[in-house]
């Protein structure tokens, strides 16, 4: 089978629609932990946290994505209602930052291949796989490529992924994805986190975690008008510069459409739009877009 994971720095997603996005955090053990879904792996045991991993550069400098694709794996195997005693083949569709991706996809690749059978357990119920092969897509491209058929008349498209880390970008013109201008800035919300979280705790003496700053975002919660004001202040501040650093590559956002997606895009939006630096915004609300972006580039790639 086939299993798409789209391992973002903020979230881990896949492709079916009952597996729901889940934090890149792990917790591990050397015995049973209390509650929440329990893998067992390699005779460890991971529990997923809502504090995510550190940001890494090099995804596979340790044990803790792969285990993150186990759990992915798992639960796209249940949903689809594909479970058995067996081992189950199963075909890796992943991406990586277009900036990132020329030195790193095979190194990516290879992370997953030459397992042999992998055994593992998700909530006492054991699970055997084989991954029988493994293909990386640049990220945005890979988005952009699922929307190809409603933007392919436009002239240009200019494609966005705010993402955890990186902000990655590329144009479309006539329907074709120009890879030489496919490229990623370091400009994702949790760099706009960990600017907040400085921000607040240096002003106010407090400490807010991501999920704070999220829910400040969407008008949720109860916090005080002045830390409100703070993060609405900075996100705004954020935003520019985003889009100062794509006017310093001579990228222009009030010419042609501009398509944002991604997780960052979906929690910026307001901000994007009340910024007057962009004539045509276009949101693509599916958090999964790169996601199902690679399983079709996988799909197109098997049958070359």
């Amino acid at each position: 089978m086939l299993v798409s994971v789209d391992h973002g720095n903020k979230q881990v997603k896949t492709t079916h629609a009952l597996c729901a996005p889940f934090t890149s955090g792990l917790r591990e053990s050397a015995t049973p932990p209390f509650g929440g879904d329990v893998l067992q792996y390699g005779g460890k045991y991971y529990t997923l946290v809502d504090e995510r991993i550190p940001y890494r550069r090099d995804k596979t400098e340790d044990e803790r994505f792969f285990v993150l694709t186990l759990f992915a794996v798992a639960r796209e195997i249940e949903a689809r209602g594909a479970y058995s005693m067996g081992t189950i083949p199963v075909q890796l569709a992943v991406g990586l930052p277009p900036a990132h991706y020329g030195a790193q996809y095979q190194k990516f690749e290879q992370y997953f291949m030459g397992r042999g059978e992998v055994c593992f357990s998700l909530n006492q119920k054991a699970f055997s796989i084989e991954i029988t092969y493994a293909l990386c897509f640049p990220q945005a491209y890979a988005a952009a490529v699922t929307m190809f058929q409603s933007l392919g008349s436009a002239p240009k498209v200019l494609v966005v992924d705010i993402g955890g880390f990186t902000a990655d970008y590329l144009f479309i013109k006539q329907g074709k994805a120009q890879l030489g201008t496919c490229d990623s800035l370091e400009n994702g919300v949790i760099v706009l986190y960990n600017r907040i979280r400085s921000k607040v705790n240096g002003d106010f003496d407090m400490l807010l975690e991501e999920g704070d700053i999220d829910a400040i975002l969407r008008g949720q919660g109860s916090y005080a008008p002045e830390v409100r004001q703070l993060v609405e202040q900075e996100t705004a501040a954020f935003v520019s510069d985003l889009f100062n650093a794509l006017r310093e590559r001579m990228i222009d956002l009030r010419s042609g459409q501009v398509v944002f997606i991604g997780g960052g895009s979906i929690l910026l939006r307001r901000f994007i739009e009340q910024s007057g630096k962009v004539r045509q915004a276009l949101f693509v609300d599916d958090i999964k877009a790169n996601a199902k972006g690679y399983e079709i580039l996988y799909q197109v790639a098997a049958r070359r």
